[in-house]
């Protein structure tokens, strides 16, 4: 199952859990309309992938509370404290993800209308997440001091949600007890951290050190979960090959032509040496156009990086990705791809990115009792929102008998369509329309199909 939301403002957010397979194909499909001019001369594909996607790949549990269970059981001396840390750690990483997705939820709905029922089902069962987690405190130095960490966090972190969901409830009385509820809950959270002396005096009179320590202890919440990511870029060695042959080539074309220009003009003079000039310029010009032709033609549906995926506590190799990115045109797509796109819409002209991910991961190595990642990947559209015209549409309407202008900011139609194949099933498609405009993501419609 593919999820695509928004990460930030311009940022979109594609989620993915690996589960009951050991490989997965994706292929992820970009439309860019193309009156934004996005050509690759001016976005390279090289570029793009290392100024605008990022990813990450994590431990995941369909069974929210399974590492909770995990935790308990090292608890008692059943399980190793290493596992009472990734169990643990996996708990609250989750339970954020889950938190999020469920306050951005609420935050859409709160803009048209969103009942008092949905906003205390989020309270409920959050509350009981954390009471579940705070029933079994461990006893050694080690792991209580990870256990504080993540209570702490997990405490601070919900009373962030709620306040933010605070601000989003529409005004009105209908909704204030709700609100107080909110912020009674947020005041409890807050004596529970003083109660523990999770935070020292200082950090909590201070918010910049109290977001700088939250923002740690997320990150050491995240690190035994987390896969550690080392990426090269394949070709290496064909590339320094490739070069020299290129180098090669044009120097026995400058060779040949200065000797046949000694031949025919003799001596050193002022002729020989205006075209030997001309010919070390050509030199130059033609260089790197011959390297990268020679590159293009041999590199042409060859993976250009690989990623391996390391467990960050046992630092074992648990898996491998490699992938692609490239332009397309929609006559080189798969049948299948160029079906959805045409669908509803009439075929126009257009920019086609296209990424592809092969992943193979050896489950057999994960931490016992897990089985499943989950990956995000995140496309910034900063290099998109750089080509796009800054002035706005002006909007003409009546009003009260009056003509009235309006100032529109300019947005675009992208298309995105994703095709996951896990070699278990028939392979699976998605499609996605997104509203961009120059300061944000504006909107992201699923398309059945």
């Amino acid at each position: 199952m593919i999820t695509v939301d928004k990460q930030d403002a311009i940022t979109l957010k594609i989620a993915h859990v690996m589960a009951n397979s050991k490989r997965l194909d994706l292929d992820v499909f970009l439309f860019v309309p193309n009156e934004l001019g996005m050509k690759s001369h001016l976005v390279s594909e090289t570029d793009f992938y290392y100024d605008s996607i990022s990813q990450k790949r994590a431990y995941y549990s369909n069974e929210t509370l399974l590492p909770l269970v995990h935790s308990r059981l090292a608890k008692r001396g059943r399980l190793s404290n290493t596992q009472y840390r990734v169990s643990l750690s996996l708990f609250a990483y989750q339970y954020v993800i889950a938190l999020d997705k469920a306050v951005a939820t609420l935050k859409e709905t709160a803009k048209e209308d969103v009942t008092a029922d949905e906003i205390d089902v989020i309270i409920e069962l959050a509350l009981d997440i954390l009471k579940k987690m705070r029933r079994s405190i461990p006893y050694e130095e080690s792991l209580k001091r990870h256990y504080a960490n993540i209570d702490n966090y997990l405490s601070w972190y919900t009373g962030q949600k709620f306040l933010e969901l605070v601000v989003y409830i529409p005004n009105g009385k209908a909704y204030t007890p709700l609100k107080d509820r909110l912020i009674t809950i947020v005041e409890k959270e807050q004596a529970h951290r003083n109660l523990n002396n999770y935070n020292s005096e200082k950090v909590r009179q201070d918010p910049t050190r109290l977001s700088n320590k939250m923002r740690l202890l997320r990150r050491l919440i995240e690190h035994p979960v987390v896969l550690q990511e080392k990426s090269t870029s394949v070709g290496s060695n064909t590339k320094r090959v490739i070069k020299g042959t290129a180098t090669g080539l044009v120097m026995l074309f400058v060779t040949s032509a200065v000797i046949l220009a000694r031949d025919y003009l003799g001596e050193i003079t002022a002729s020989f040496i205006f075209v030997l000039s001309v010919i070390y310029a050509l030199r130059e010009v033609f260089k790197d156009d011959l390297r990268d032709i020679m590159w293009r033609w041999i590199q042409r549906g060859k993976p250009k990086w690989r990623r391996h995926y390391i467990d960050a506590t046992t630092k074992k190799e648990v898996g491998r990705k490699i992938e692609w990115l490239d332009y397309t045109t929609f006559e080189k797509m798969p049948d299948r791809i160029k079906s959805i796109r045409k669908k509803r819409v009439v075929q126009r002209e257009e920019e086609i990115l296209h990424y592809r991910a092969l992943t193979d991961m050896a489950t057999s190595k994960f931490t016992s009792g897990y089985d499943q990642t989950r990956e995000i990947i995140n496309i910034n559209f900063r290099a998109l929102t750089r080509l796009m015209d800054k002035s706005n549409n002006r909007f003409y309407k009546l009003q009260d008998g009056q003509v009235v202008k309006e100032s529109l900011e300019k947005r675009h139609l992208l298309n995105l369509i994703i095709k996951e194949h896990n070699h278990g099933n028939d392979p699976v498609y998605y499609r996605w329309k997104i509203v961009l405009s120059r300061s944000k993501i504006v909107d992201i419609e699923q398309i059945p199909l």
